[in-house]
Formats: C-alpha cells, structure tokens, sequence
C-alpha cells in the first residue's frame, strides 16, 4: 500500500502532520492484520492436512492449531475495530462543522460516493 492510498479520506486538506499520522496508523495495522490473515492461511492448511491423515497425533495437534487460529481471529477483530474507531475520530475532529459526515478530498471537495455509516 502506498501512502497515497487514503489521501481522499484525511480531513479537508490542511491536516499535514496529523493526515500523515493517520496513514502511517492504517499502514501498520493493515500489514498486522495482512500478516495474520497469511498466518491463518497457513494455520487452516495444516489443519486440514491433518485432519485428512486422521493420525490421533496430528488430530490432537489440530486442538492447538485451532485455538491459534481462534486466537488470530480475535486479533484481526480487535485491529478492525481499532482502525475503525482510529478512522471515526479523525472523521469526526477533521469534520468542522459539517455533520453530513461526507469524506472530504484533499482539496475539500465531497468525495463522490463515500459517506460514513453512523450506527443507530
């Protein structure tokens, strides 16, 4: 990913440091979340070998592989949220004023056909 990649989602264009401060967080948690997810390929590939061979030796370490997995899971879970609380804030301190919650482009236009979802 470059770091062009979420130029459009940064605040109206004058946030500088703190739109580089939000790609550089986004960066690090999609190759955390990138990472995990290869792991888990990985993971799900050797379960499954083992499950196949239906020796009692790889069927009981499948236990562990699968509670790595869950664990992994999670994690990805967590960093989603994260980012997605991360993005929220940054949409929400970068809106000034305007409540539409309209993603703006660098040069504060709306961005055609992106609006962050509000729960509720």
């Amino acid at each position: 990913m470059d770091g062009d990649s979420f130029s459009g989602m940064a605040n109206g264009g004058g946030g500088g440091a703190a739109d580089g401060k939000l790609i550089q967080t986004f960066h690090k948690s999609f190759v955390q979340v990138q990472s995990l997810l290869d792991q888990n390929r990985m993971l799900i590939s050797e379960i499954n070998q083992n499950h196949e061979s239906r020796a009692p030796g790889n069927l009981t370490r499948n236990v562990g592989l699968i509670r790595e997995l869950n664990n992994n899971i999670r994690r990805v879970v967590g960093l989603y949220a994260d980012l997605s609380a991360s993005f929220a804030r940054n949409a929400d301190a970068s809106s000034d004023g305007d409540s539409s919650g309209t993603l703006r482009s660098s040069d504060g236009r709306a961005a055609a056909g992106h609006k962050r979802l509000r729960p509720g």
